[in-house]
């Protein structure tokens, strides 16, 4: 450090603070303005590097947000540790939500919406207030498609670590009035969505599926052999037709251990008189070779 330059007292030193604190600390304006420290806000000063993390940065910009702000759509999702779907809008910003009438600073980096209702429940990550998994679904739905707001309702629902329901979604949706942006399409979504999903792109061929006319699959079907022994949790299951579907991401092609039990699994299945279908990226984008597939080996069942 330059011997010239006045040490932080301890009350801001190592962290981020405002303006205001550095001054009932002592800290001179000329000190301040010292190319020393950051200033990721209007009236907020840092001694350390800049944020590489969406809670850091959410973390600096909660100083200079009103005590009522919640942190929603996009950035609830990083929060919340959710898959962001496709068609996010400002994905880089911090979204911000503040109730109506209330101003929230206009910053750099920030996205600021209102919201009618001032005591709209919330949850807490990291120490930082967030927009409940069900709030956020409706938040991200004038800005989706219909798949996508799918994609996101089964994101929030997953096998391993769910954060709603079924039930939830749709009573968080009756209670929202008819000329809501976003409502008919939130209906709309309702009978779609399913918990216990693993992946998005299990979804969305979940999704082409039955926009193709064939009866939905069960997700993450249990199956068993016929002794009633545990088998494998494939993607996707016809258990009449004892047809099965996986999804096959890069990882699957790229790790040798991936790529292993994936044989594994599917000896496992064949073995015990399943078909087992494998679907890959390309049969998302086209989908259409792979439903004739589909078609042929349920019938063939």
């Amino acid at each position: 450090m330059n011997p010239r330059l006045t040490p932080m007292p301890d009350a801001v030193a190592r962290r981020t603070f405002t303006v205001a604190e550095a001054r009932s600390a002592g800290v001179s304006e000329r000190r301040l303005r010292h190319r020393s420290l950051r200033a990721p806000h209007h009236g907020v000063r840092s001694t350390m590097p800049a944020p590489d993390s969406v809670v850091a940065r959410c973390r600096e910009a909660l100083l200079v947000l009103p005590s009522t702000a919640v942190f929603s759509h996009a950035t609830a999702l990083d929060l919340l540790r959710v898959d962001r779907p496709i068609g996010v809008r400002h994905p880089d910003a911090l979204h911000v939500q503040v109730p109506a009438g209330t101003s929230w600073p206009r910053r750099p980096g920030l996205r600021g919406h209102s919201r009618a209702d001032p005591d709209r429940p919330r949850v807490r990550r990291y120490g930082l207030p967030v927009s409940t998994p069900e709030w956020v679904w409706v938040e991200m739905a004038p800005e989706l498609e219909l798949v996508e707001l799918v994609v996101l309702a089964d994101a929030l629902m997953r096998r391993r670590r769910p954060l709603t329901s079924p039930e939830r979604l749709r009573r968080r949706v009756e209670l929202l009035p008819a000329g809501r942006r976003g409502v008919g399409r939130l209906r709309a979504a309702l009978p779609l969505i399913r918990p216990r999903t693993d992946s998005c792109m299990e979804t969305r061929l979940r999704l082409h599926i039955v926009g193709s006319g064939l009866p939905a699959p069960v997700v993450n079907g249990e199956l068993v052999d016929r002794s009633g022994r545990f088998l494998l949790m494939p993607d996707l299951v016809y258990p009449s037709q004892r047809v099965a579907i996986e999804y096959d991401g890069d990882v699957h092609r790229t790790d040798p251990a991936t790529w292993r039990r994936d044989i594994t699994r599917r000896r496992t299945l064949e073995s015990a008189d399943w078909t087992v279908l494998t679907c890959v990226a390309d049969d998302i984008r086209d989908p259409r070779p792979f439903l004739r597939h589909l078609r042929t080996a349920l019938a063939s069942r």
